[in-house]
């Protein structure tokens, strides 16, 4: 495992001094983002059904379910929780989102295919199901303000983005028991998704070099809210979920996807709706500098 995240750790590196030497950024690192989510992201997930054995459908449901119940619960936290670790207002709907959702197409999918497999790049898309829809709903109302609901409409065209529609293909393959899926749709397929790690990791390193020095240092409130987004919140509901029941392989996929850095989509959405992005940008790098040493913790010690 430590291995896997030094690796990872690694592009991540990369990543940062191409950006500072000017061979990422920009128009560059927006164009390739949207490669990595329209385009390669969904031929992962499409290839994480199509190589060996099946992923087991019988999980289809109960991760379904995990993830909804987890985000009743993230979503209760991310609205009470803020208002105690910070005094500035303004600065509680951003640290809400950050509690509440993890980075989990750029990260969450190189992390649980490098612990568990490449198959389970399918369950992890499962769980992203829910996670998006919570993003441009709950998410957008957290980003927003809770008295702008009426300027944060879901947008009804991200439950058909090609993430979005991969994973449902994908479910559909694996229920159908559809195994005979020939090598000229699914290396192709395959050879595409195995872009994903690399570039979404090289981003995120470039993305960093783009940020301030001040922001590398962070605050107590940073702190704070990176500690419960990368330890103290999976933790609590891996232990949760495991006392209501549900399989430890499950729960332990569901842990490792909810301990993702924050979710890049906070600054997108405050960008979008014209909120001040310094808390989201600082606890977004602080939490994926940090998750490097986190995650293999917790696999290690609770997984």
């Amino acid at each position: 495992m430590a291995v896997v995240m030094f690796t990872l750790f690694a592009l991540v590196v990369v990543g940062y001094v191409a950006g500072k030497l000017g061979y990422l950024g920009g128009d560059f690192d927006r164009q390739l983002s949207r490669l990595v989510i329209n385009i390669t992201c969904p031929a992962l997930i499409l290839s994480s059904a199509m190589t060996g054995e099946l992923p087991d459908r019988q999980f289809i449901l109960p991760l379904l379910l995990i993830s909804t119940l987890t985000y009743i619960v993230l979503t209760a936290v991310a609205f009470f929780l803020p208002r105690y670790l910070t005094k500035h207002r303004e600065d509680e709907g951003a640290i809400g989102f950050a509690l509440m959702f993890g980075n989990v197409g750029f990260m969450g999918y190189p992390v649980v295919a490098s612990i568990f497999g490449h198959e389970a790049v399918f369950y992890a898309a499962v769980l992203n199901v829910v996670n998006t829809f919570a993003v441009f709903t709950v998410g957008t109302v957290l980003i927003t303000g809770k008295n702008e609901v009426e300027g944060s409409r879901f947008e009804k065209k991200v439950l058909y983005s090609t993430p979005m529609l991969a994973a449902y293909l994908t479910m559909l393959i694996v229920a159908l028991r559809i195994d005979n899926i020939p090598d000229y749709v699914s290396q192709p397929l395959t050879m595409l998704g195995n872009i994903t790690v690399p570039a979404a990791l090289l981003i995120i390193g470039s993305s960093m070099s783009q940020l301030p020095l001040r922001s590398l240092m962070g605050n107590a409130t940073v702190y704070m809210t990176t500690a419960l987004r990368l330890a103290i919140l999976p933790l609590a509901v891996h232990y949760l979920m495991t006392a209501m029941g549900f399989s430890p392989f499950v729960v332990n996929i569901n842990t490792v996807v909810i301990a993702m850095p924050v979710a890049t989509y906070g600054t997108i959405l405050c960008l979008k709706y014209e909120k001040d992005t310094t808390m989201i940008t600082e606890v977004t790098f602080i939490t994926t500098l940090l998750s490097m040493l986190t995650i293999p913790l917790l696999v290690t010690f609770f997984l």
